[in-house]
């Protein structure tokens, strides 16, 4: 998974037009989500479109997600919020401002509110996670 910094520079350069395609081509690179792990406990609440998201817990206790949407764009978003996220410590997760790791991104503005509406909620549920598995 590409770095936010990364994907921050990319992002600055593009018209709006580009922007969506990379946000479609971000979700496209996701680990493949297996449809068993499709249920309603992973499904994220509030969300226009359907998003999962399944955690793991990697090596040294490192986060690593899982996630998939029915919609391309919707699973680009959750893409670029877990390039935030993905392979760090819970403890390091559970402390960061997610929100504001994607502020220059913007995406309030550049995208309709029906896209963007449930990102809070998968902000809360990776942070939640993250708080729960730092303190186990």
């Amino acid at each position: 998974m590409r770095s936010l910094d990364d994907i921050r520079e990319e992002f600055e350069f593009l018209d709006s037009d580009e922007r969506y395609r990379l946000l479609i081509e971000l979700g496209r690179e996701l680990d493949p989500m297996p449809d068993a792990l499709k249920t309603d406990a992973t499904l994220v609440r509030g969300c226009s479109a359907s998003v999962w998201v399944y955690p793991t817990e990697g090596a040294e206790s490192r986060l690593h997600f899982l996630a998939d949407s029915n919609a391309a764009i919707t699973k680009g978003i959750i893409a670029l919020v877990l390039s935030s996220v993905q392979d760090k410590p819970a403890e390091e997760v559970a402390a960061m401002d997610i929100a504001e790791a994607l502020e220059p991104f913007d995406l309030k503005n550049q995208l309709s509110s029906n896209r963007t509406q449930g990102l809070p909620n998968m902000i809360a549920l990776i942070r939640e996670t993250a708080a729960r598995l730092a303190t186990a």
